[in-house]
């Protein structure tokens, strides 16, 4: 095991200026800082980089300086205009759009996703999104540019190498860390440290980060993860959907939805467990506005998300030290777009209850899930050592 200090070293002593939110702007991502400038002229800007399979998230300062210069979100898509396609319907007669952008005017745009399942699968897309990411934060010429990239547990050396692939040019320094870990340390809150009552999760916790394309899930015992502190499955919020999709299309053959609605219903009506009432949409179906009664279909899918953490979190109890479990079962962390679904902690929680865990405390952390694995790779970039950055040759 390798002591969390020779990794981000003093990571304790680190205080973090809360967020407040700032305006999203056109596009998907927030509005850059026009304050946050570089102290001196080669003073670098330093990186909290999340690219999710669904959503990305970048959080970025000058080295030196808690403000914020940069802090947004952009739904991981390209859009490549359609061949014929006439002059004004896209804006600026643009050939290729990101983010919002791209699934606002989807109808004459071919949408490619640059990931899958948590790594890089299209290598030109994937290139191209980090090139228009890179264009948002707007840095004076000649800036260097260091990031910390968050990359699902256990991304095998091909994954790895993709990304570096994707932005050699771009960014002149990275760390590549696994995702959970980072999310842990954007989780924690510095300010608390010395509060007896505040349970640290980068000190013993169980995160449980469940994307879009990975659900990826951690022991984060106050040093960097092993690979056996790490399981990535590849079952994750694209694959509910996917089965959530196939369920529809089997009750009603006539109703064939898109990817998007799939994946909003989900969303907005996912659950594990019981439900009080049954789960009624209103679809578009042929012209016509439909009522579908998916309770069923939307359980069932979310359900196979359960069991598959479930198994994944019962295997990672038992490869934890005799001596840690206790607290560690206090401290069972859900992150990510599935944290978000209905009654999955509980359900968690009561599964592990009723396998005979002593004592399980689940939580998840909340709304503002999609910014805490770039909010801990900030924190990363503050830290790091100067031997620590690799140099991305383009």
């Amino acid at each position: 095991m390798i002591p969390m200090n020779s990794v981000l070293p003093h990571i304790r002593n680190n205080r973090i200026t809360p967020l407040s939110e700032v305006e999203e702007v056109k596009g998907g991502a927030r509005k850059s800082n026009p304050e946050a400038k570089p102290r001196a002229e080669k003073t670098p800007l330093l990186l909290g980089f999340d690219w999710g399979t669904n959503k990305s998230c970048m959080k970025a300062s000058w080295q030196g300086s808690d403000e914020m210069a940069f802090d947004g979100i952009v739904p991981t898509v390209v859009g490549y205009a359609k061949d014929g396609v006439i002059d004004g319907l896209l804006p600026g007669d643009a050939r290729v759009l990101f983010g919002a952008n791209a699934i606002k005017h989807r109808l004459h745009l071919n949408l490619v996703s640059p990931m899958v399942d948590g790594v890089v699968e299209d290598l030109t897309a994937s290139r191209d999104f980090a090139t228009h990411l890179r264009s948002l934060l707007q840095t004076p010429t000649g800036s260097e540019v260091r990031a910390v990239i968050g990359i699902p547990a256990n991304a095998d050396a091909s994954a790895r190498e993709n990304v570096r692939v994707c932005v050699a040019g771009l960014f002149d320094r990275v760390i590549l860390i696994p995702e959970p870990f980072l999310a842990a340390l954007g989780y924690r809150d510095e300010s608390r440290l010395n509060d007896a009552s505040y349970v640290d999760p980068v000190r013993n916790s169980l995160f449980v980060d469940i994307g879009g394309g990975t659900t990826d899930v951690c022991l984060v015992q106050g040093y960097y993860p092993t690979a056996e502190d790490q399981i990535s499955l590849p079952f994750a919020g694209d694959k509910v959907d996917a089965l959530f999709n196939d369920a529809i299309r089997k009750t009603y053959p006539d109703c064939e939805l898109s990817p998007i609605k799939i994946r909003e219903l989900k969303e907005t009506h996912g659950f594990v467990g019981k439900t009080s009432e049954p789960v009624i949409v209103s679809v578009m179906v042929g012209g016509k506005m439909r009522k579908l009664d998916v309770t069923e279909q939307i359980n069932s899918a979310c359900q196979e998300l359960l069991h598959r953490v479930m198994e994944a979190v019962k295997t990672l109890i038992g490869r934890a030290s005799g001596d840690s479990v206790v607290e560690l079962m206090q401290n069972i962390v859900l992150t990510g777009g599935g944290s978000r679904i209905k009654n999955f902690d509980t359900e968690l929680q009561r599964c592990l209850a009723e396998e005979g865990y002593e004592t399980p405390a689940v939580k998840a952390v909340g709304e503002r899930y999609k910014e805490f694995v770039a909010k801990g790779a900030l924190k990363a970039a503050r830290q790091a050592r100067e031997n620590q950055w690799q140099q991305v040759i383009h």
